[in-house]
Parts: structure tokens; C-alpha cells; sequence
């Protein structure tokens, strides 16, 4: 596609654009910099074979609001309060805007994770669908669609972080410690039947290279409650409790560092999930807040 039908391109998104980078930012500002971020990558990528040139944008400006999020985020920033005005509303954002983005929410999206934000307004202000949505979050469909309804309660007023969050820690204290204890049934009872493993690409390298130092061997996708059992009956025993992204799991350390993640979905107190990831990209993309031990 030469340049000038790639630009009518962008500028027949530009208006949907800015609505996401505005909910996702809750700035003005800030949103016309992502959009104009996502123009740029745009401008630079072959996108001949891009079959949904307005999905592709919806992705990167989304993937470049989660970038600017968790910079807000590591520098302490508080947003820009500004209310949506005529640079950001066309004709699709007027309505949008008045019936989904007050000042009021703004507020309570701001105390959201950036993981939580994301997968919130893509899927319930732009029915972006979850598998879509966890590549850009680096997270399975289950755990991004656990991000969503939890952000989901907290917009609507129902969300209650310290129960959710100690329910949480007590599931995931209880399985660490029967995995450190290599207690089978107690694994068991903390898992649910259909419960699913996934771990990325250098965890499963080093499953198989650390086999003598007892490493449990793993492979990218496994599932059932008695192989995610044995995978970790006597294991995880340097594993600290943490806050990944707002959500309870854990990490282990080395010299004071975060190496790897133990992303856990818990529903109804089991782990219906559970992510193990250990590319380093990854983990200083994730916002981690380690727990202090009970």
C-alpha cells in the first residue's frame, strides 16, 4: 500500500484511536501522542499483509498507552486531569465519551494495574475480544479475562481489593507450601480438575537443563489437576509470595532481583491457572510488589 492510501487509512481510524488512547490514558495529550506513536510504527511496517489494518492500529496504540501506563506508574506520576473536548471528540467519541468516560471514571481507572486497565477498556468499552487482548498484556485468555473482571468490579463499585486480594494470598500461600512440602492431595485440593499450566520458552529450557539440580520437567501446555500436581509436589521452594500486576502470585529472586513469574488465576479458591515465565522481557514489564512472608 503506497503512502497516501496508507495515510487515508489511519486518518479513517484516527477518530477510534484516540477514544481508546483517551480512556486508556486520561489525557488528551497524552492520547494524541500515542496516536501520533502508532502513526509513526505505522509508517515504518509493511502492512501488506495485514488483512484488519484497523484491528493491527487498535493493537499497537494499544500496546503503546500500556508502554506509556507503566512509565506513568514507575515514575510516580499522577494523570493529567482534563476533561474530553473537541480534540479528541468526533462524532464516534461525543457519544461515547459522554455515556463511558466522566470524570468519575477516569478517577477509578487510574487506580487500576496498567494490565487491568488495558484489558478493561479494550473488552468492555471496545468488545475487543481476550485472545486478542493477553499478547499485548503477556498473559493467557483466562488470567486477562480475570484482569477484566476485576477492574470490571472495582468500575461498577463492587470490588472489594483487600478480601479479593487476601482470598487470593491464602490459595496461593497454601499451594506453595504444599508444594514446598511435596503434599500431593493438598496440591490437588487446591486445583482445579481442568486446571492449566503454561510456561514460556526459556522456563521450559531451563526445566530441561536443570533436570539434575531436580527441576521439574515442563513442557509449554499441560493440563488436569494430577499433572499440574506432580509438576510441583516438592517444588517452588524459593518462591516469595507477590503482587503481579494487582494480582497475587509469585516470584523467585536472585541477589535481590526478580527473575521469574508465578502468575496465578484463582476462581472460586482454585487455581484454575497458572503462567510460568522467566524471559526477562517479560518480567521487567511486569509490576511486581513482593509480600511480606506471614
Amino acid at each position: 500500500m503506497n503512502e497516501e492510501l496508507l495515510a487515508g487509512e489511519f486518518e479513517a481510524n484516527r477518530d477510534h484511536l484516540r477514544a481508546v488512547a483517551y480512556r486508556m490514558l486520561g489525557s488528551t495529550s497524552d492520547a494524541e501522542d500515542a496516536v501520533q506513536e502508532s502513526w509513526l510504527r505505522l509508517s515504518r511496517t509493511d502492512t501488506s499483509e495485514v488483512e484488519n489494518l484497523g484491528g493491527w492500529l487498535t493493537t499497537v496504540t494499544a500496546r503503546v498507552c500500556l508502554d506509556m501506563l507503566r512509565s506513568r506508574k514507575s515514575r510516580r506520576e499522577d494523570p493529567i486531569d482534563e476533561a474530553p473536548d473537541a480534540a479528541v471528540a468526533g462524532p464516534e467519541q461525543e457519544a461515547l465519551l459522554a455515556d463511558s468516560v466522566g470524570p468519575a471514571l477516569l478517577v477509578v481507572l487510574e487506580t487500576l494495574a496498567p494490565a487491568e486497565r488495558l484489558a478493561f477498556v479494550l473488552h468492555d468499552l471496545f468488545a475487543v475480544p481476550f485472545d486478542e487482548i493477553a499478547p499485548i498484556v503477556g498473559r493467557t485468555p483466562a488470567a486477562t479475562r480475570q484482569l477484566a473482571s476485576r477492574a470490571r468490579r472495582r468500575v461498577q463499585g463492587a470490588d472489594r481489593p483487600d478480601s479479593d486480594v487476601g482470598r487470593q494470598r491464602r490459595v496461593v500461600d497454601a499451594f506453595l507450601a504444599a508444594s514446598r512440602d511435596g503434599n500431593f492431595d493438598a496440591l490437588l485440593e487446591l486445583l482445579d480438575p481442568e486446571v492449566e499450566l503454561r510456561a514460556d520458552e526459556t522456563t521450559v529450557a531451563g526445566s530441561i537443563a536443570n533436570q539434575d539440580k531436580g527441576a521439574p520437567l515442563l513442557s509449554a501446555r499441560m493440563s488436569g489437576a494430577r499433572t499440574v500436581a506432580t509438576a510441583f509436589s516438592g517444588k517452588a521452594r524459593g518462591a516469595l509470595p507477590a503482587l503481579i500486576d494487582g494480582n497475587v502470585g509469585a516470584v523467585w529472586m536472585y541477589k535481590g532481583q526478580v527473575m521469574g513469574l508465578f502468575v496465578f488465576t484463582v476462581e472460586d479458591d482454585l487455581v484454575v491457572g497458572l503462567e510460568l515465565v522467566n524471559d526477562q522481557d517479560r518480567v521487567r514489564a511486569a509490576e511486581v510488589e513482593v509480600l511480606p512472608s506471614r
